[in-house]
Order: C-alpha cells, then structure tokens, then sequence
C-alpha cells in the first residue's frame, strides 16, 4: 500500500511512523528542508495522500501542487484543522481535478497517532471514505462519518471549543477549591469519580498540569486558532456563544506564548495569572 503525507510535523511524524509500522509505503514532504523525505509535495502523489497541516494557507498551497500530480481517482485525507467553509472549497478543487478530498481531522494527539488509536471526524462522500478506510484504519481506533464535505471540520471546531472552555472551567475551579485549602490534586481524587469529571480532570490536568511535564504534543497557538474558528462559526450561523466565548477570551489573555504546550494556559489559569 502506497501513501502519500503532507506535512510531517509532531503529529505528521507520528502518522508517518505508524503507517509503516504496519505495513504501507510512505513518502512524505514538508516545508522543513531538514524534515522532508523529498524535494516537492508533488512528489508524494500517491492513490490515498494524507495532509497534516497547521491551517487553510497551509492546506492551499499543498493543493495546487498535489492536485494537478494526483493519480484519476485518487483520495486526499486531510487531518488538519480548518473552517468548514476552507473544507468545501477544498473538496470542489478535488473534484475539479478528478480526485475526492475528505476533510478528516482527528482527536487523539501525536500518542493517539503513533498508536493508532485516533478518533477521525470525517465530512465527504461516503464512497471515498470507504475507498480510504483501508488507510485510516492503520492510524485509528474510531473513524466517524459526520456528513458531507465540512462535517468533519465542524464536528473537529465544536469538541475543541469544549476542549478549551472545559480546561479553563476546571482550572478555575480547582483554583477556587486551593484557595479555600483543599490541594488540585486531593479535588480531582473526587471530581474524577463524581459528576464533574471530563477529559480535562481525568487526563490534561493530572498528566500534563499537575505533573509539570506539559509535552501532550499540541501547541497553544493551534488551539487559539481552532477557538478562534469556532467562535467564527457561531458568528457565521447566528448561534451565540456565551460560556464559550469567556473561555475564548481566557484563551486569548493567557500569559502564555503560541508555541507552548497548550496545557500551559490551564497552569495559567490554575495560578490565577493573567495577561
């Protein structure tokens, strides 16, 4: 099995890694130089080419590239995270050439990747998603079909607007519980076996917080952005974001630099340090 990678970032890498680890050939490009397999992105044509990338720029100009070297029929899985509206543009380009293009972003983070345990959102047409599962299903333990083309990137903007707002929500919480005496740690030994629990008491806050390691893989300026699309969407539709909105604006007045581990803004928060 031939696959193609744009964009061999942490996540990128990862993917590369465990594609091979079960079997497929990968030839993979990347804007670095020192990270690149080959010279130009039109050289990782290929039946199946998967793009990682940081945002709708980015995902642009592999297109104008790959597009035109694409094998009749060939399907592009794109696991970067765009605006729907980026999404379906990108999908009409494709068929344009002859291809299929499946915005498929994921959850699960460079670990998920390396062990193929991913959660893929996918928007597109049901055919091509199948034509691609034999691929995706090396990098994932859950492939969900949302819908047409910029399903996934909705389903994708949605769950990382409750990422955000549920690590800010449970910071300050717990930084009100350490003000009133009670240690972060000795709280969630409650709130993860009560009704409060999320994916941000039971995993951000004890692996990455608390710990001090902040390495989870994804850096704080992809999650402002991801936010930042979100609230665009809800602007766009005329839902109205309230609790959203005030951790999107948490977000934005951390202390915090873009390239840091996006962990670090609930550390901020957690300390009561703002901009």
């Amino acid at each position: 099995m031939r696959v193609g990678l744009v964009g061999l970032g942490r996540m990128g890498a990862a993917m590369a890694a465990r594609l091979r680890e079960t079997g497929a050939t990968v030839s993979g490009f990347d804007r670095d130089p020192a990270r690149s397999e080959v010279g130009a992105p039109e050289e990782v044509a290929a039946p199946v080419v998967i793009l990682s990338l940081p945002d709708d720029a980015a995902v642009r100009g592999a297109l104008d590239h790959l597009l035109p070297a694409l094998p009749p029929g060939a399907i592009i899985a794109d696991t970067s995270t765009l605006s729907p509206l980026a999404a379906r543009h990108c999908a009409g380009r494709a068929a344009a050439a002859g291809c299929s293009y499946l915005d498929t972003p994921v959850s699960g983070g460079p670990a998920g990747a390396a062990a193929g345990t991913l959660t893929v959102m996918a928007g597109g047409a049901a055919e091509a998603l199948e034509r691609a599962r034999p691929v995706l299903d090396r990098i994932a333990a859950r492939i969900l079909h949302v819908g047409d083309a910029g399903a996934g990137q909705v389903a994708k903007l949605v769950n990382n607007l409750l990422v955000a707002t549920h690590l800010v929500a449970a910071a300050e919480a717990l930084r009100i519980g350490e003000a009133a005496g009670v240690p972060a740690a000795a709280l969630l030994g409650v709130v993860n076996v009560a009704s409060g629990r999320s994916a941000a008491t039971e995993v951000n806050l004890p692996r990455w917080v608390l710990s001090g390691s902040f390495d989870s893989g994804f850096a704080t300026g992809l999650m402002r952005k991801d936010v930042r699309l979100a609230l665009e969407l809800a602007q766009a539709v005329g839902a109205e974001p309230v609790a959203c909105a005030a951790a999107a604006a948490a977000w934005e007045g951390a202390p915090v630099a873009d390239d840091a581990d996006f962990n670090r803004v609930a550390a901020a928060v957690l300390a009561g340090q703002r901009a």
